[in-house]
């Protein structure tokens, strides 16, 4: 059955001291979910362990985040993480440091049917 997304939150995280891309990625995930509240699970009869979660993570390197660990920290929904090249590093020039900036896209899905419902029901709703 196909999906249909009907949440797409971006983020952005950092960690200023240390080059730690983990930790730059766990605060950008942190940031889009911080952006976001579904309060159709509230209203309705839907299940969040029905939604697919999906999240994309971009740094500049990408081996140096473990995925897993990243997935284990979502709040719902089955999720699946991915870690691509992206984000920035900045250097400092005073101290020569390296800032690493990280971003996150996390969508959420449910099955087409479930979606043409919640849609329908919102558009009665007004």
């Amino acid at each position: 059955m196909s999906a249909e997304r009907f949440i797409i939150e971006m983020g952005m995280g950092n960690d200023l001291h240390g080059m730690d891309y983990q930790k730059a990625a766990t605060r950008a995930i942190e940031d889009a979910i911080r952006h976001s509240t579904i309060p159709m699970f509230l209203n309705t009869s839907l299940d969040h362990r029905d939604m697919e979660v999906r999240v994309t993570v971009g740094v500049q390197e990408p081996a140096r985040v473990d995925a897993e660990a990243l997935k284990a920290g979502l709040p719902r929904g089955r999720a699946t993480v991915e870690v691509v090249f992206g984000g920035q590093n900045v250097t400092d020039p005073g101290s020569g440091e390296t800032l690493v900036i990280a971003t996150a896209a996390v969508e959420a899905f449910f099955p087409s049917q479930v979606g043409k419902w919640v849609l329908g029901a919102c558009s009665e709703r007004g």
